[in-house]
């Protein structure tokens, strides 16, 4: 078992062995890692760090104490509520995070549920592609959940989700769009659906959220997802993703800011401490990300992110053709957005992530089916015809699995 040491390391030897230990990770910087970091460039990353170390010590807690995070904080939340169409009677906070984002969603849902309906056992109705945050969230919070199967465009089927909706739901979801196949749900349909019973609808948009308004403006067809469908009553958006600022920013959008207070906010004053107030899990919470996803958002604006969201779209459509033209691989989909998966009705598809991960690639694995995974990000732009080369090479492999076994069927 590690025990403190007894003495204190000094500074060099510390960061030393910090430096060895980070030789074993995954190497986003230079594009081989397709998910989990989103890298836009040095000068973006130097804005993220200067921001942090700024805000490093700081306790957002206590708006009162540091009001340039509360400013902050409130205009991170009005320029995405601009960007997702809200109007000036939305209202919304920034998370740790899309998993907290959604919990908080679905918290709030339930006590709508409770208030509004007299629900006691609440219920939450999600397509079989949505996050696994909401599965964490009916756990923790006491919801059962309804699985909306997939058509065969691998989006929620409606006319499941109608039958599926009932008395005791609490919310309905929408992804835009679902990780796992970066398709954008039938928005419009799904929150028709709940609308009709009087239950909120959430559009899970943490991946899409800071990609799919300027993929729009850029002219990709993008279906309706934001507060522009009537019937939508909250929306989650991550700025660590797609809107590259580093981890820990995420933003929870409520149409009326009244629920937003009502059915999420948490007051306590039965202590001897004084009035505890915190909109989301977290008491203590980092300034660094809060500080962080404003300076990113001031520093790229409107252009700024046109750009990058554009390169990010044109290495796409270069990824999709080339895999297109591999013999035995097809993308799952067609996708909407700049996520995607590719799967094999004649190889073993998770034997040719197995020989990509050789060659250097990391590349998720999904089931039902078979797939690999790609977040595509503006760091890709640069290794597009050298990852083709090496899918090609792996594919075109006898498949073999690590202990030996055949695995090419």
């Amino acid at each position: 078992m590690k025990e403190l040491p007894k003495q204190g390391t000094p500074l060099e030897p510390l960061l030393a062995t910090l430096r060895e230990g980070k030789r074993a990770d995954a190497d986003w910087r230079a594009g081989r890692t397709w998910s989990l970091v989103y890298p836009a460039g040095e000068d973006v990353d130097a804005v993220i760090r200067e921001a942090s170390a700024l805000y490093l010590f700081e306790n957002a807690l206590s708006p009162l104490r540091f009001p340039s995070l509360r400013r902050m904080e409130s205009e991170v939340v009005q320029m995405t509520a601009s960007l997702l169409h809200a109007d000036a009677e939305s209202g919304g906070c920034m998370t740790s995070g899309g998993t907290e984002s959604i919990v908080l969603a679905v918290l709030a849902a339930r006590e709508r549920a409770r208030r509004e309906r007299g629900v006691e056992r609440p219920e939450l109705v999600l397509p079989v592609s949505a996050h696994p945050a909401f599965a964490k969230a009916a756990h923790l919070l006491g919801l059962e959940t309804r699985r909306v199967p997939l058509r065969d465009d691998l989006r929620a089927d409606p006319a499941a989700a109608a039958a599926l909706v009932g008395e005791r739901t609490a919310l309905v979801v929408g992804s835009a769009p679902s990780y796992p196949h970066g398709v954008i749900d039938p928005i419009p349909e799904l929150a028709a659906i709940a609308a009709a019973r009087g239950v909120p609808f959430h559009t899970d948009a943490c991946v899409g959220g800071f990609l799919l308004p300027f993929l729009e403006r850029l002219g990709h067809p993008v279906p309706p997802w934001d507060f522009r469908v009537p019937g939508v009553t909250t929306v989650s958006a991550d700025v660590h993703k797609y809107g590259y600022c580093n981890k820990g920013a995420s933003v929870l959008l409520h149409r009326r800011r009244a629920d937003l207070r009502r059915d999420q906010l948490f007051r306590y004053d039965d202590w001897p401490g004084g009035l505890y107030v915190s909109f989301g899990i977290a008491g203590t919470r980092p300034a660094a990300p809060i500080a962080a996803a404003w300076s990113v958002m001031q520093f790229l604006g409107e252009e700024g992110y046109l750009r990058l969201q554009r390169s990010v779209l044109d290495t796409t459509r270069r990824l999709l053709q080339g895999i297109a033209e591999i013999p035995g691989l097809h993308v799952l989909g067609p996708p909407d957005a700049t996520i995607f998966a590719f799967s094999s009705d004649v190889l073993d598809v998770m034997a040719v992530g197995d020989r990509m991960d050789e060659r250097g690639w990391h590349l998720d694995r999904q089931r039902g089916p078979d797939a690999l995974h790609c977040m595509v990000t503006p760091n890709h732009a640069r290794v597009v015809e050298p990852f083709l080369a090496d899918l090609r090479a792996a594919a075109a492999a006898p498949g073999q699995s690590r202990g030996g076994e055949a695995r090419y069927s």
